[in-house]
């Protein structure tokens, strides 16, 4: 049976991967707008009536 700070560790240890993961989406989200918008300008803003 593991120990109560093993289980602590792991908890840590997972919390710690939320923020990682969350900045790796948010910079492939931005990588890919900018990536679009360079290949296809003008594409993201439609023009006004």
């Amino acid at each position: 049976m593991q120990k109560k700070g093993d289980n602590q560790s792991y908890l840590l240890r997972y919390l710690s991967l939320g923020p990682v993961l969350l900045f790796a989406l948010l910079s492939f989200t931005a990588v890919l707008l900018i990536v679009f918008n360079y290949l296809y300008p003008d594409l993201l803003f439609h023009p006004l009536p």
